[in-house]
């Protein structure tokens, strides 16, 4: 119970950022912390949190290719992406990270939030390394474009 006090709102903000659905976020962060009850014995006496949140990243990104394979591929093609424009709306970092394309969504949470190497980026969603880098240089650019011009929130 400890544990989940400390950890849970954290688990839950990196759930959320990733899988968008508060839902979703809710049932990784319950079943992260099954598998923490599951594996309590064979943990050692490292680092805990870096564990649940190794194991929350992994189920979120288990969960987006699950569904990814349910649908249709992920998108690697950013330029025809439409906007629409609601000159009464302003764009925050949060809503404007929640509309980027889910490869490139996952790949700047994963590296400009989470920390990760573009290398261990690139093996978790299962691309290069040098795809890994084209991808947030093209989240970072659309996210510029759009916070720039706040009248411009992506479709």
């Amino acid at each position: 119970m400890e544990v989940y006090q400390a950890m849970g709102d954290q688990l839950y903000g990196t759930a959320l950022r990733m899988m968008k659905r508060p839902e979703e976020a809710e049932d990784v962060v319950q079943e992260c912390f099954v598998r923490l009850f599951e594996k309590a014995r064979t943990i050692e006496g490292g680092n805990l949190a870096g564990w649940l949140h190794r194991v929350t990243v992994n189920l979120c990104l288990d969960r987006i290719k699950a569904k990814a394979n349910r649908t249709e591929e992920l998108p690697t093609d950013f330029h025809g992406q439409e906007h629409r424009r609601d000159e009464s709306s302003r764009l925050d970092l949060a809503r404007a990270v929640s509309r980027l394309p889910e490869r490139a969504r996952l790949v700047f949470l994963l590296h400009d939030l989470e920390g990760y190497k573009h290398r261990e980026v690139g093996r978790m969603l299962g691309i290069s390394e040098g795809t890994s880098k084209s991808q947030l240089f093209r989240a970072r650019e659309m996210l510029r474009g759009w916070l720039s011009h706040s009248s411009e929130v992506p479709a």
